[in-house]
């Protein structure tokens, strides 16, 4: 046999070992019922949206007047 034969062989046999441990390793927690919906990141959720400071003269369009008269413009 040749020797890319055998490296083949060992890559699959590798394969097969990596992809049974990963198996038994997936299985093992799935079964121990952490279905907590946690993501995980820890900390307190906060679904306020961030301050941002903006340059003078820019509003955001929710802060702006409900009036929309348009100021005339200097050339």
């Amino acid at each position: 046999m040749s020797s890319l034969v055998i490296d083949l062989i060992l890559c699959g046999l590798a394969y097969v070992i990596l992809i049974y441990v990963m198996a038994t390793m997936t299985k093992n927690s799935l079964k121990n019922g952490d279905n907590s919906e946690d993501e995980g990141d820890g900390g307190v959720e906060d679904f306020t949206p961030p301050k941002i400071d903006l340059p003078p003269g820019v509003e955001w369009p929710s802060d702006s007047p409900k009036s929309r008269i348009p100021e005339p413009m200097e050339a």
